[in-house]
């Protein structure tokens, strides 16, 4: 028995919101009264030793040169050999673009119940609970299971980042046990569209534009741009400014772009509406910026100001760059 976390990687190395999980998985161990397990999955060159800083009892390596690339059905079986190996009753991962499909698939082949998006984890009675935010932030549901696994993806941000220690845990090598033809997908080309800017879903600040740029889209985010620069930001932006092609979709913050929960929520030229609030209506402060004093985002922001973005964004800038010295 364990709680087993898989620790997804980039080409960088294993991505932070693997670790908040993992620091939360050793809380839910403890109260379980099991221990923590962690899974890194890849080619021969996972980094096993980057994991066991942050706590993990046993840290499993799935390897094959099959698993270089990601390809689902084969992370999928690397990630079925871990559970077995571990003995896991409850599976987390972070809720990125690849961990909500592995959990689903996963769940979905384990007979497992899913819990998608969890944004806390608690122990009562001896099981799992998971909490999920719906109605936009307005309602939080606890679920429960009754299967003899659980599957949970867990929101990013949604617990703090650990402080990693001296490496410690032992570390296990887990045979893949795969061919070609257990493989359904097969990667034709990669490309990547990694320009150095900071994710959405890592960020502790991010400031959006919306449709409030329209009189001059390209002014309006480059002041966007530029307060994100200074403040070390991610840049946002509403369905509606996606939509009138000012901005690419991976900006996209709302019900049907990523949902981010930073330390920081700037909404530049943004009227509120619930699909964008349900993507950003988790963040810790949040500041409005809108010439409509009526607009809904108001009644969410933490701080308001009433204002033309393109003479207040540059304002906040220059104020920033004073307070912070650069």
């Amino acid at each position: 028995m364990s709680v087993l976390v898989w620790i997804e990687q980039n080409n960088s190395g294993p991505i932070g919101n693997s670790f908040e999980v993992l620091g939360k998985a050793r809380e839910v161990a403890g109260a379980l009264g099991t221990q923590t397990a962690a899974v890194v999955i890849g080619n021969k060159d996972v980094n096993a030793e980057a994991v066991r800083g942050y706590g993990a009892d046993v840290v499993m390596t799935v390897t094959s040169p099959l698993l270089a690339n990601y390809r689902l059905s084969g992370y999928v079986a690397a990630l079925r050999k871990a559970v077995d190996a571990a003995g896991a009753t409850v599976v987390l991962m972070a809720a990125t673009v690849r961990g909500r499909e592995v959990a689903a698939v996963l769940a979905s082949e384990l007979e497992a119940g899913y819990a998608p998006d969890a944004v806390d984890l608690r122990v009562e009675g001896g099981k799992l609970v998971a909490v999920r935010s719906v109605y936009s932030n307005n309602i939080l549901a606890d679920v429960t299971f009754n299967s003899p696994v659980q599957v949970v993806s867990v929101r990013p941000r949604s617990f703090p980042m650990p402080e990693a220690g001296a490496a410690s845990g032992e570390v296990k090598v887990v045979d893949a046990g795969l061919s070609e033809g257990d493989i359904k997908e097969q990667v034709v080309e990669v490309k990547s569209t990694d320009s150095g800017e900071i994710s959405l879903t890592d960020a502790s600040i991010i400031v959006s534009g919306g449709r409030g740029v329209s009189n001059d889209p390209a002014k309006g985010f480059e002041l966007v741009a530029q307060l994100a620069s200074v403040l070390g930001a991610a840049v946002g932006a509403s369905r509606a400014a996606v939509d009138a092609g000012y901005i690419p979709y991976k900006h996209q913050v709302g019900q049907t772009g990523k949902t981010v929960k930073p330390d920081l929520y700037i909404a530049a030229g943004i009227s509120g509406a619930i699909q964008h609030l349900a993507g950003m209506g988790g963040s810790k402060l949040i500041v409005a910026v809108n010439k409509d004093a009526e607009a809904p985002i108001f009644e969410k922001a933490n701080y308001g100001i009433v204002g033309d973005l393109y003479q207040v964004l540059p304002a906040l800038s220059a104020e920033f760059k004073k307070r912070l010295g650069k």
